[in-house]
């Protein structure tokens, strides 16, 4: 099964890498059409299709073209053919012909369901709540009244909402959706609608349905804290992580930094709260002090620009253990948690290794080919319970039961920082709330898509904050 917010994803996502929509409508139509024939034998018969105006609506419409040589189809459109919301489901009904009776919502709907052998309910699709508003209440009032049987399209109009379609048999389109059985959607028949398999597992535009609007009354810090634990040999690597952030929307970003990395890692924004620990190295000793600043946090992002020394894995692996916020381990920490992995145990979040850092991590070696990098990746994140997101010509997103594609990268990202970059927008998403998983599929595409926005204006000269100052134009272009 597949939920209706998945379902709004995989759409946006196939029309944003040129999947035709209309040629999706067009076999979920053919689709609906065969199961009509097949379950009620509409030869001959009066079917009605009530339509809406979106890409339900449409494939309803084809489907009433597809029965117009059999069947004596009439289509009722909930609204006018003004109203058509997508240019698909206007392309639909302009291809319905004028064999096709078409009548619009009346005080006549009833009588016209009541006198139907078969009832075809393509007016409304996925993700509604609460109630329905009109003329659609009403339709699906009196459809259910008819005593005709109906036969709906992906979900019964209405699915999860009030008034809702009580229909004799469903067509899922693709796949059953969440929530659908018997009681609720009658017989359900699943009709592939030809959509490409890699499509289905690439991130893109679409994962940012999830991502959480600020609300208008919202205050400093509703929007997320983030603590940032780096530096000390280097110092750009946190700093990265910190304007990545910024730029994906939290609210405040804290950084705890040996003492040596203070001044550089200060001088580098005014926006950063930076805490110098003591030393030249982070250390076990400084576990308490990042402990006490991590009560005010939402999430924390380890490992950036620490080094490795054997004391330092040492205080890394400590802090791992003893932070109760969901985190993103990067870098260093990757090392770090690789000489011991049940330190991670009771914990959650990402880690982000590059491939010969998954391979540490693992202490396994891994081949390169997409197939084997997932099983691999599943396999760790089962056991570990963190997500993971590999990074490679293909980076690889997954929980340990799903998984997930980003290729929508340049190959001027390889200069120093891009991973900073996006360990920060992991960081920045789990600081608002959003799920490991879905913050990690997010933030793959979002470094992508700003390295390509970077990349247009500075070709192979592209620099990591070239990049992340494009970070905003993500959220301006995708965020519902």
């Amino acid at each position: 099964m597949i939920s209706a917010a998945e379902m709004r994803v995989l759409d946006r996502n196939a029309a944003y890498f040129g999947v035709s929509i209309l040629e999706l409508m067009e076999n979920a139509g053919r689709g609906v059409a065969d199961v009509a024939r097949r379950e009620f034998s509409v030869a001959g018969k009066k079917v009605v299709v009530a339509c809406g105006t979106g890409n339900n609506g449409g494939d309803g419409l084809v489907a009433a073209r597809e029965l117009k040589d059999e069947a004596k189809v009439t289509v009722l459109l909930a609204k006018t053919t003004k109203d058509f919301a997508t240019p698909e489901a206007r392309t639909s009904y302009e291809r319905l012909g004028r064999e096709v009776k078409v009548v619009e919502a009346s005080e006549d709907s009833g009588r016209i369901f009541r006198e139907a052998d078969l009832i075809v309910d393509a007016l409304l699709g996925i993700g509604l709540h609460g109630e329905i508003r009109e003329p659609y209440a009403t339709l699906i009032q009196e459809m259910n009244a008819s005593g005709s049987p109906i036969l709906s399209v992906d979900v019964p109009s209405g699915f999860e909402a009030t008034p809702t379609v009580r229909p004799t048999a469903t067509v899922a389109l693709l796949a059953a959706k969440e929530g659908m059985n018997e009681a609720n959607s009658g017989k359900i028949h699943v009709v592939d609608i030809g959509m490409p398999q890699d499509v289905m597992e690439l991130v893109g535009p679409g994962d940012f349905f999830y991502y959480p609007v600020p609300r208008p009354d919202s205050h400093k810090g509703m929007n997320g804290r983030l603590l940032v634990v780096g530096g000390g040999p280097f110092t750009g690597a946190p700093s990265f992580v910190g304007l990545a952030a910024y730029r994906i929307g939290v609210d405040v970003v804290h950084i705890a930094t040996p003492a040596i990395a203070f001044e550089a890692i200060a001088s580098h924004s005014p926006n950063f709260i930076v805490h110098p620990l003591a030393g030249s190295r982070f250390l076990k000793a400084d576990v308490g002090v990042v402990l006490e600043i991590a009560s005010g946090m939402d999430a924390i992002v380890i490992g950036p620009g620490l080094g490795s020394t054997d004391a330092t894995k040492d205080g890394v692996r400590q802090l791992i253990r003893s932070v109760n916020l969901p985190m993103v381990l990067d870098a260093d920490a990757i090392i770090a948690v690789a000489e011991d992995p049940g330190c991670l145990a009771g914990k959650r979040g990402i880690v982000t290794p590059h491939h010969r850092e998954f391979e540490i991590l693992t202490g396994t070696a891994v081949a390169r080919d997409i197939p084997t990098l997932v099983g691999a990746a599943k396999a760790f994140a089962k056991k570990s319970g963190f997500t993971v997101l590999l990074k490679g010509p293909t980076d690889i997103v997954t929980d340990g039961a799903s998984h997930r594609l980003n290729k929508v990268h340049n190959v001027a990202m390889t200069v120093g920082g891009t991973g900073d970059s996006l360990a920060g927008i992991c960081g920045g998403l789990l600081a608002k709330g959003i799920a490991p998983f879905l913050a990690s599929r997010m933030a793959a595409f979002a470094n992508g898509y700003a390295g390509n926005l970077a990349f247009e204006e500075t070709s192979y000269g592209m620099m990591t904050t070239d990049l992340i100052e494009k970070i905003p134009r993500v959220l301006k272009d995708f965020v519902p």
